[in-house]
């Protein structure tokens, strides 16, 4: 009998310390995703230390395509999503702060779509032609047109560093977005205006700056507002 009942206690306490160890036991995607960024942690990409993050296993990400969120849009979602990949420098200066705001303010999924494989890349060639040398797919192109409206141009440089004037907008990395009811209504990288460098040292005057950021845009959407609050507002 007492066998039995170490047995029991046994599975019991090891089924606690698994769910424990898995984050946010209603979200399975939030050990993926901390695993996901968390594995690049000191290591060397293009010369450059990358930049250590803990992601909190609490975290709201969750894993999406371009054609699922096309098709939340089409159904009048409202929801924030976060464009970016693991290796962006500029993505892991933020991520921690966008997870901290989420769980402060109570927002309990962001959908995370996974940009570096799917965007297009184009160049400019020494006559000062654009070209693409990689396709992007065609559900990035959709997004293109269902975000136009919040998106930043394509910005092109020529061989002598002046920008070049083409039609096209571009999901950068980071980009953070609210939807209210099928439409987006603010977007920002959420990078503070002092950080110059990707990999420079984060202030505190920096992570609130990108704080106050990720408020307004998350408040947007929890009061379903369509049009943000500026950050000073917040």
């Amino acid at each position: 009998m007492k066998t039995k009942i170490l047995s029991v206690l046994i599975i019991f306490l090891s089924i606690a310390i698994v769910t424990g160890c898995s984050g946010n036991v209603n979200n399975p995607d939030a050990l993926k995703f901390k695993q996901d960024y968390e594995s690049l942690n000191g290591k060397t990409i293009n010369d450059k230390k990358v930049r250590t993050v803990k992601i909190n296993q609490n975290n709201p990400l969750i894993y999406k395509n371009a054609e699922d969120i096309i098709t939340m849009m089409d159904n009048n979602e409202s929801f924030v999503v976060y464009f970016g990949f693991s290796k962006c420098p500029w993505c892991r200066s933020i991520i921690e702060t966008l997870i901290k705001v989420s769980n402060d303010l109570g927002l309990d999924k962001i959908y995370y779509v996974d940009v570096l494989n799917i965007r297009d890349t184009l160049s400019v060639d020494k006559d000062g032609n654009v070209k693409e040398d990689k396709k992007g797919s065609n559900d990035y192109y959709k997004l293109l047109d269902y975000f136009k409206d919040v998106l930043s141009d394509y910005k092109l440089y020529d061989k002598d560093g002046n920008l070049v004037k083409y039609d096209e907008k571009r999901i950068y990395a980071p980009n953070v977005v609210s939807v209210v009811n099928g439409t987006p209504t603010k977007l920002t990288t959420g990078i503070s205006k002092k950080q110059n460098d990707a990999y420079m040292k984060l202030t505190d005057k920096m992570k609130k700056e990108t704080y106050n950021e990720f408020k307004c845009l998350i408040k947007c959407v929890l009061d379903s507002k369509t049009t943000c609050s500026k950050e000073k507002e917040c």
